[in-house]
């Protein structure tokens, strides 16, 4: 009995803690939107994504367009010449695909260019966040267009305007 009751005040004051926490709501996508410099960034991001995808469509055309002309070519080739023919395009289809690994991977030219640009962005946005949180003394910061968890939340606690207020 003096166990149940231990357990239940227990459970009554881990109640009474949980709620007197202080969390706030934000929105970071609509705050990064907000912003003409994040917008610019990505418009950027997405030329440069286009020019590579050209640049790499070239590559992978030349493959294909050697590859077509091995085929119409193979019946009048001798055996070693059809084995360094098919060599060159299992090699010039490696080059192209480590070509585009050098664009688009996570090691790449556009990942480079996306950090470069965006990363400065976010830690701005980041600042600021934590800069509110800790003026109105919230111990809590909930991005809901991170969380697709989150099922409900009051307007009441959601700051994402005054934080888009606090950038400009």
């Amino acid at each position: 009995m003096r166990r149940f009751i231990f357990a239940v005040m227990a459970m009554v004051l881990s109640l009474g803690v949980a709620s007197a926490q202080n969390y706030m709501v934000v929105d970071s996508e609509k705050v990064f939107k907000s912003l003409p410099e994040y917008n610019n960034a990505l418009e950027q991001i997405e030329s440069l994504s286009q020019s590579y995808q050209s640049a790499v469509d070239a590559k992978f055309k030349e493959v294909e367009d050697f590859y077509n002309s091995y085929v119409q070519r193979r019946a009048s080739l001798s055996a070693t010449s059809r084995q360094q023919a098919e060599q060159m395009i299992l090699d010039m289809e490696a080059k192209a695909t480590e070509y585009q690994e050098s664009l688009f991977g996570t090691d790449g030219e556009l990942m480079k260019k996306r950090m470069e640009l965006i990363q400065p962005i976010q830690q701005r946005v980041f600042d600021a966040i934590e800069r509110f949180s800790m003026q109105y003394g919230y111990d809590l910061v909930i991005d809901i267009a991170a969380n697709p968890t989150v099922l409900y939340y009051s307007d009441r606690v959601n700051f994402t305007q005054r934080i888009i207020d606090s950038l400009k």
